[in-house]
């Protein structure tokens, strides 16, 4: 995996893009001593190194109607190539799943869930993640209330 080298002022940029991602050029120039132009350029090319992944909104999950949060741990029965692979592939396909990480420690991954209510999770786990090939085990922990929630990155300041 390969750094990408970013200067201040593109830590400047990103700094400010994590904040608000609609920002213009002219308005990051506000607050970041280049031109709009420099500041475009810098944009283009941190997408084009992917830095900047993309540009996303971030939405309410209770006013949505999705009010359970859950964390699951997953463990496996297997972990050959094809196993791993096969899994992976099933999780993409659950819309539910928000993350899916791979761990050490005592589940092979971890998932965030994202349901209606608490019937609608409990389905979800004894007939979908229970029901994937090669899933021995799944505990899960319904999220009470977010302490801190961010996608913020904590960015160095730079050079």
């Amino acid at each position: 995996m390969r750094k990408f080298s970013c200067d201040r002022f593109d830590y400047l940029i990103l700094d400010e893009l994590q904040k608000d991602a609609r920002a213009t050029h002219q308005k990051l120039a506000n607050v970041i001593p280049l031109s709009a132009s420099q500041i475009g350029r810098r944009i283009q090319r941190l997408e084009e190194e992917g830095v900047i992944q993309g540009y996303h909104i971030a939405l309410r999950p209770d006013l949505v109607g999705l009010s359970v949060m859950a964390f699951a741990s997953v463990s496996l029965e297997r972990h050959n190539e094809h196993s791993l692979r096969e899994f992976a592939e099933a999780i993409a396909g659950l819309p539910e799943v928000l993350e899916c990480h791979a761990a050490a420690g005592e589940a092979d991954y971890l998932l965030r869930i994202v349901v209606p209510d608490l019937p609608s999770l409990s389905r979800f786990v004894m007939n979908r993640l229970m029901c994937l090939p090669l899933v021995r085990s799944v505990k899960s922990t319904v999220l009470l209330e977010p302490i801190k929630q961010t996608m913020i990155l904590p960015l160095p300041e730079g050079e």
